[in-house]
């Protein structure tokens, strides 16, 4: 979605960085960068990318959640607003996709409300990153016609109903779960006491297109034991459904 731009004022492009590997950015996510005055970019981006920005552009970690120094949502806003008020291009380059759980719509939402032009460019999630990557087929004609990604972390403010997890365990699919890592043993459990078979397959990918990709296959029962004794941490994302046992060659732990 583009904004027109209006004059004496920049613009911001919200670009999906893709998964890791550095040319899994698409061509028009190489071009906004190239004109890029300021670059404010997650920490799960491959730091490679930020090559294709100009050296005489600024360049800004928005911080690491786990460090304690991770930018609040309304300071990150504040900055590109800001930025881009100053006749700035800015790109806010984030990991995967923009609107697949990287927040997009909040950045568009203050965008708008500031009246500053903007672009969202899309990129390569991790879902789809795993099908290349670990060999894993989210869809199949045999096994999976249709595909759920799912938060496994949500906002500790967040009222309202939990997820449904009993149509999820009958979804007639693939359940991708991202940042699933530490919530696993909840939804795995609600899962199978929503009826979803413990024997369901499941594979754990981890930094999918990075050279230290790690891939682990093991079952919707035994999946929160083997996190948790292999110590296993994020950035990682789960796939679970008959999809995943179509994998060729795979090991279940």
């Amino acid at each position: 979605m583009t904004q027109n731009s209006g004059k004496g004022i920049g613009k911001v492009f919200l670009v999906g960085a893709g998964p890791g590997d550095p040319t899994l950015i698409t061509i028009r996510g190489t071009q906004c960068l190239a004109a890029a005055d300021l670059v404010l970019y997650d920490y799960l981006i491959n730091p490679e990318l930020l090559r294709y920005a100009p050296e005489s552009s600024e360049q800004i970690c928005m911080g690491h959640p786990h460090n304690g120094y991770a930018r609040l949502q309304d300071d990150v806003n504040q900055q590109m607003i800001a930025a881009a008020r100053n006749g700035r291009t800015v790109v806010r380059l984030k990991s995967g996709d923009p609107h697949i759980f990287g927040r997009g719509a909040e950045e568009v939402a203050a965008l708008v409300a500031a009246q500053v032009p903007f672009e969202v460019v899309p990129g390569v999630t991790a879902a789809a990153a795993v099908a290349s990557h670990a060999g894993i087929p989210i869809t199949h004609r045999d096994a999976a016609s249709a595909v759920a990604l799912i938060t496994g972390h949500r906002r500790a403010d967040q009222n309202g109903a939990e997820l449904d997890y009993a149509s999820l365990a009958d979804f007639p699919g693939t359940l991708v779960f991202y940042m699933g890592i530490t919530t696993s043993r909840q939804w795995s459990q609600s899962l199978l006491s929503g009826g979803r078979s413990a024997d369901t397959p499941v594979a754990i990918v981890r930094r999918a297109s990075w050279p230290d990709q790690e891939t682990i296959h093991c079952t919707l029962g035994s999946v929160a034991d083997v996190i948790q004794q292999r110590d296993l941490r994020a950035p990682a994302v789960i796939v679970v459904g008959q999809a995943v046992g179509l994998t060729p060659g795979r090991m279940v732990d």
